[in-house]
């Protein structure tokens, strides 16, 4: 029950997420990100569940996670260079770190829900 209430969250709010990034310069890439991590959360609710899905996908993330931390201006720089300053002050990236480091702590969630779904399903 608690799983499915989670799943549902998480499949509403990325698919929410892959709305407002349609208008994004990067929208190919980051709606069907978020769209996979979805559907995933969506088939969870029904107790279907695809590990080799969510370890495919998971490793993508997190390899673009790692890609996004170590970028010029990615989240390494925000705590490095730049002193680890507030994210959400206002929704327009206006710093050139803030849309690389945000990327990267949502494909973080995205993981870390993916991955409870994989615990999940190896249990079965």
């Amino acid at each position: 029950m608690l799983l499915s209430i989670l799943n549902s969250i998480f499949c509403i709010a990325f698919i929410l997420f892959a709305y407002v990034n349609l208008n994004d310069k990067d929208s190919w890439l980051w709606v069907p990100i978020y769209m996979v991590a979805s559907i995933c959360c969506g088939f969870a609710i029904f107790n279907l569940f695809s590990p080799i899905v969510y370890l495919v996908a998971i490793s993508f993330y997190l390899i673009y996670a790692i890609i996004l931390f170590f970028a010029k201006d990615g989240v390494r720089d925000w705590i490095m260079k730049y002193r680890s300053p507030s994210l959400v002050e206002s929704m327009q990236a206006t710093k050139p770190y803030i849309e690389k480091t945000r990327e990267f702590f949502g494909l973080l969630i995205i993981s870390g829900a993916l991955v409870i779904n994989y615990f999940v399903a190896i249990n079965l």
